[in-house]
């Protein structure tokens, strides 16, 4: 391994600080969790960070957020930070997961089975 590679190692933390510019978090408050659904919206462009470039590549079909993280061999906050950037430039679209189904009260189910037995 070169001095260059142990310089940019995947666990260093002053490359996770380098590229989320020193945020711990996204600046805003996001929904994203592991299943969040990211897919690019725009190309990469030469002055983008290689990370970010890396995302929009990877996500013309969608991508989770855990999947992003696995392919980039990033924490999960570091992806976490990247996408919000790119949310905010509209670069993604995030499509949350769908939430589990309400069902309805036991006892009203019943009810209605009831009825509809009596029919």
């Amino acid at each position: 391994m070169s001095e260059a590679d142990r310089d940019w190692d995947d666990g260093d933390p002053e490359r996770l600080y380098v590229i989320t510019r020193g945020r711990s978090g996204p600046a805003e408050q996001t929904s994203f969790d592991l299943v969040t659904l990211i897919v690019a919206r725009a190309e990469p462009t030469p002055a983008m960070q290689p990370e970010q470039a890396a995302i929009l590549r990877i996500c013309g079909a969608p991508l989770s957020v855990a999947e992003i993280s696995a392919y980039l061999r990033l924490p999960v906050s570091a992806v976490t930070v990247l996408l919000t950037d790119l949310l905010a430039e509209e670069r993604i679209e995030a499509r949350t997961s769908v939430p589990a189904a309400i069902l309805p009260d036991r006892a009203l189910l019943e009810a209605v089975m009831h009825g509809l037995q009596r029919l």
